[in-house]
């Protein structure tokens, strides 16, 4: 098992809408750093299984670490989504769940900016959470586009009522229901978004409607660099089952002109993680997430497929490349962040912080 998985408790189980359920974690002392965590950034569940055990499944934090006391998921049941349901069904309060620490980079770059939040359906869920935090620290104006079946489907609609009354001059929310108005497509949005089109943008929801967001957006010449999207995606692996590496090929040796043997194709690096540093080879046909666990070194990870971005880290010296990397923008990249479960050495000598 993953080390960073935990032993939460759920202190309450609110019923959000016919369909959608939010969890309150108690937190004990000895994890509450493990557990800080960013607006817009999620947590994942192990939900048990009699096929296989478990299956592990993303929820994002809905809640807000300057507004709330305990961290929130807020899971919607999904039309054969068996861990959806499984939560959705069975969990109670003072039920024992095993969650991973919180992860994600769907994250506000500064919060004394102008937001543009576009959600659907669940995307709703890091929204609020990102739209409550910059009510509570930020200075800049905030439009929220929502989109929904019908009324009924409206996750947080009391919440997000009262958040515009106490914040008239600062917050506008707009719900678009496909019971009265249809799909929202891009000439539609466009037209609604166009008075916010200097805002820092963020999008959550279904492929379509982030579909139709961007195509609008691009009818607003609104920037790639001001957009993010958080993207949901199944994981093809548990995090929850042990990890075995796989065996390494034999280091390959070269002789040098004064006889001496030397490794070929492995480079040194230095890894600073949890406030502990590590000098390891790193041969150069490895990723930097297999060598760490296959070095015992507890390395934080989710999918291993470059979209959670739970694996992020900086390299502060040498050239990395990556193989994917569904997560990381450009600007991210020019800091030179990078992804372990998708970096291969590039330079001999490298270093490497996870503490950030």
């Amino acid at each position: 098992m993953n080390g960073r998985a935990h032993q939460l408790k759920v202190r309450e189980v609110i019923s959000e809408t016919a369909d959608a359920v939010s969890l309150i974690f108690d937190i004990p002392t000895d994890l509450t750093r493990r557990f800080a965590y960013a607006p817009g950034q999620y947590l994942t569940l192990r939900v048990p299984s009699e096929r296989t055990g478990s299956v592990a499944r993303c929820y994002s934090l809905s809640s807000s670490p300057y507004c709330d006391d305990r961290p929130t998921v807020t899971v919607k049941r999904t039309p054969g989504g068996y861990g959806s349901n499984w939560l959705c069904d069975n969990v109670s309060a003072g039920d024992i769940l095993t969650v991973l620490e919180p992860a994600g980079t769907f994250v506000p770059r500064a919060w004394d900016r102008d937001l543009l939040l576009c959600a659907a359906g669940s995307g709703i869920t890091p929204v609020i959470s990102i739209l409550t935090s910059a009510l509570a620290i930020g200075r800049g104006d905030i439009a929220l586009f929502y989109a929904n079946r019908d009324r009924e489907s409206i996750i947080f609609a009391n919440r997000l009522q009262q958040l515009a009354r106490g914040y008239p001059r600062r917050l506008t929310v707009t719900h678009w229901l496909e019971s009265e108005r249809g799909l929202p497509s891009a000439r539609v949005f466009a037209l609604w978004a166009r008075p916010y089109r200097r805002h820092d943008v963020y999008v959550c929801g279904p492929a379509g409607f982030a579909s139709s967001v961007a195509q609008g957006l691009g009818q607003l010449r609104i920037p790639g660099r001001a957009i993010r999207q958080e993207n949901y995606r199944s994981l093809t692996g548990n995090p929850f089952e042990r990890h075995t590496p796989v065996a390494s090929e034999p280091t390959q040796v070269v002789t040098t002109a004064g006889g001496t043997v030397a490794p070929a194709d492995v480079a040194t690096v230095r890894v600073d993680i949890d406030g502990e540093t590590h000098t390891l080879p790193w041969p150069r046909s490895e990723k930097l997430l297999d060598v760490l666990l296959s070095h015992d070194i507890d390395a934080p990870y989710v999918c291993r497929e470059s979209a959670c971005a739970t694996c992020v880290c900086s390299v502060k010296q040498g050239r990395t490349r990556m193989l994917m990397n569904e997560s990381l923008i450009e600007q991210e990249l020019a800091r030179g962040l990078t992804l372990a479960c998708q970096t291969l050495p590039e330079s001999d000598d490298l270093h490497i912080a996870f503490d950030q």
